[in-house]
């Protein structure tokens, strides 16, 4: 009986094409078994029964077969089901239920992120550890000095967090715009990020009470200060994207033309190599970078818009941990803690530049 190709792929292999056949299937299971686990290996050994019986099965009836794509299409299916096995034991523990990302020590960054959801005290005191996100390039509130270790205001505040909780704290890196973000998603349990309250805001995560009072600024060179918010609208503006300054200028001034930075270091250089002519953020924020830099710029507008307040942030609905925050900065109120602060992270930067009182906020009372 004549054949046609396509029948002689299935009906009549060559002797070549049997050994490739055969040698496709030893590598998939058999008593040959070469490209895959052997029968003594550790991965084989782990799977279960039913799983093996299963395996056997199907190179049994590749290897009986021998017809040509027949039997390589069931040894793919064989081999697809190993790896699918192995894939899916990656992923679980021993106990079959799915495992958690490693956790780094505190201060670590660009180290895995748990997304465990909001956690009560009791939780967290549990775990032994609290995740706080914070700055990781914002002098003097949060930074990472020469030695390698988180400082600053905020860096203060939620180290007294985890002390009066007794347990260690890890310290998660946020950039401004993600800070909503690590909290829904549970990467962290607070925001201590010098975060401004807003309304927006305030429906995506509950605010605890205030610990500093802040508004907007605009720092620019002194050879071409900007002094009058009215000068801004043919300037080069420089934000930081997912800011009160972003929100600020897209509401009352959309027609200023900005340029936006991820990052408060990449603000800074646009501004020093002339990228911008001006760079709008908190006046602290400006405060800060004009006097670390007073040969070049200068703080020419200090109060840019309403005076806001800053406040820890927690997921929305997690009352417990709210109503822990906000009892302890009426404790922390009490022994005028945030004075201390001040006097330790920002009063070296801004000398006689700004008043305690035109910052600080104790008791979580403005």
């Amino acid at each position: 009986m004549s054949t046609t190709p396509d029948d002689r792929l299935v009906d009549g292999e060559s002797a070549d094409e049997q050994e490739k056949d055969a040698e496709a299937t030893r590598g998939v299971g058999g008593s040959e078994r070469a490209g895959g686990p052997s029968a003594g290996s550790d991965a084989e050994a782990d799977l279960p029964d039913e799983a093996r019986r299963a395996i056997d099965e199907l190179v049994a009836e590749a290897t009986s077969r021998r017809k040509g794509r027949g039997a390589l299409g069931v040894v793919a299916v064989a081999a697809a089901f190993v790896l699918a096995f192995l894939a899916v034991r990656a992923l679980l523990g021993d106990s079959g239920s799915p495992s958690q990302a490693s956790s780094a020590g505190a201060g670590s960054r660009g180290a895995p992120i748990d997304s465990v959801g909001a956690r009560t005290p009791a939780e967290i005191a549990k775990s032994g550890t609290i995740r706080v996100g914070v700055f990781s390039d914002k002098k003097p509130f949060g930074s990472v000095g020469q030695d390698g270790q988180y400082e600053g205001y905020d860096i203060v505040y939620a180290k007294r967090i985890a002390e009066d909780l007794k347990v260690k704290i890890r310290f998660v890196p946020v950039e401004a715009a993600s800070r909503v973000e690590f909290l829904t998603s549970g990467k962290v349990d607070v925001i201590l990020a010098n975060f401004t309250v807003t309304p927006e805001r305030a429906q995506k995560v509950d605010f605890a009470k205030p610990y500093m009072k802040v508004s907007l600024g605009a720092v620019s060179p002194k050879g071409k200060a900007v002094t009058r918010e009215s000068q801004l609208a043919g300037k080069r503006v420089i934000v930081v994207k997912g800011t009160t300054a972003d929100a600020y200028i897209q509401a009352k001034h959309p027609d200023w033309k900005i340029t936006k930075f991820e990052q408060y270091t990449e603000a800074t250089n646009a501004l020093i190599d002339g990228r911008g002519d001006v760079w709008v953020t908190d006046n602290t924020e400006a405060m800060a970078f004009s006097l670390k830099n007073e040969d070049r710029f200068v703080t020419g507008i200090t109060q840019l818009g309403p005076v806001d307040s800053i406040a820890g942030a927690v997921q929305k609905g997690n009352v417990e941990l709210l109503s822990w925050l906000n009892e302890e900065l009426v404790q922390l109120g009490e022994e005028k803690f945030f004075h201390k602060d001040y006097e330790r992270t920002l009063k070296p930067v801004y000398g006689k530049a700004a008043k305690p009182e035109e910052l600080v906020v104790e008791g979580g009372a403005l």
